[in-house]
């Protein structure tokens, strides 16, 4: 079961209270986070100050529009190499008049 999300705020908060000299242990229960989420918080957000943390959140979410723009790029090229084949293909097998029947109209 999914638990509640934290901000990148209230995390940052979180682990500064660890430096501060309460246990870990504590801190989790307080929080009501488990011990693992606590170290895998310490170790993406450990060293960094909340602006720090603040500008990992916009890269990231930059990071994710462009690679949402760059998916729906290769689609449209996809789409439109399948398209321009087709064409080629008919145009290829298209029956073209001989230059007879068009002497003798």
């Amino acid at each position: 079961m999914k638990g509640k999300t934290h901000s990148t705020e209230e995390i940052i908060r979180i682990l500064r209270q660890a430096d501060g000299g309460e246990t870990a242990q504590a801190i989790c229960r307080e929080h009501n986070i488990s011990e693992q989420t606590f170290y895998r918080w310490k170790k993406k957000y450990g060293d960094m100050e909340l602006a720090d943390a603040k500008r990992l959140k916009a890269l990231e979410k930059e990071n994710a529009e462009l690679k949402k723009m760059l998916a729906e790029s290769m689609l449209e090229n996809r789409v439109l190499k399948e398209v321009n084949s087709k064409k080629w293909w008919a145009l290829r097998n298209r029956k073209r008049p001989s230059p007879m029947s068009l002497l003798s109209d």
